[in-house]
């Protein structure tokens, strides 16, 4: 297969990603948003340290990504990356160019957050705030989608393409991280789904750039 018809291939795997995404989030909104969002405040679920503790990898590991990539450029100075240095230095950018999209996307959206978190923002919990409103910026209308999803995804799924044999790894990871956002009341369940779908094209879209394979015919 020729690189323009990977290409071809990755467009329409995204576009069939996008179209199942939007088609998820519109049911979350719908009929799965609010009720978790109330279910998880009744239960007080965001009690449990350990889904806090699960909140917390993807922040960090962005913000130590630019430190990883520079190392790993001063270490290319010496010779070629190994494997996984040149593997890592992929994701770091997926995770970042997937937060930054996700950043822009939530610019053009709008979303009110479950709970209220930071600046007394709205949200369902406390004000019954819910909805989207389209390029309204700002910290208080910016849950959709998850820029914590997002980076969590963005950055696994170069790992999941670069190694097949360890996807069980990447899923045992990634899961419960997805998980916890919903569990905390960060986001709701439409907002994860969204910044999955977002992630996931990103890395796809890295992987196919620096470390797929290529070939002609």
């Amino acid at each position: 297969m020729s690189t323009d018809g990977q290409f071809a291939g990755l467009m329409r795997r995204s576009a069939v990603a996008l179209a199942a995404g939007t088609a998820a989030v519109v049911v979350c909104y719908f009929y799965v948003d609010r009720p978790v969002a109330f279910f998880v405040h009744r239960h007080e679920a965001g009690r449990f340290d350990a889904w806090r503790w699960l909140t917390e990898p993807p922040p960090l590991v962005q913000s130590w990504s630019p430190l990883a990539l520079a190392t790993l450029m001063v270490r290319r100075a010496w010779g070629p990356w190994r494997r996984w240095q040149q593997v890592l230095v992929v994701a770091c950018v997926s995770l970042i160019v997937a937060d930054q999209a996700r950043q822009s996307l939530g610019d053009v959206c709008g979303r009110y957050w479950p709970e209220t978190w930071h600046d007394d923002n709205p949200s369902l919990i406390k004000n019954d705030a819910y909805g989207f409103h389209p390029f309204k910026t700002g910290d208080d209308v910016g849950s959709f989608p998850s820029g914590h999803a997002a980076r969590i995804v963005g950055f696994a799924t170069v790992f999941w393409l670069a190694y097949p044999r360890g996807r069980w790894l990447c899923a045992l990871l990634a899961a419960p991280m997805l998980a916890a956002l919903v569990a905390m009341n960060y986001h709701f369940v439409g907002d994860v789904v969204a910044g999955s779908v977002l992630g996931g094209i990103v890395g796809a879209y890295a992987w196919a750039l620096g470390l797929a394979p290529r070939a002609n015919c």
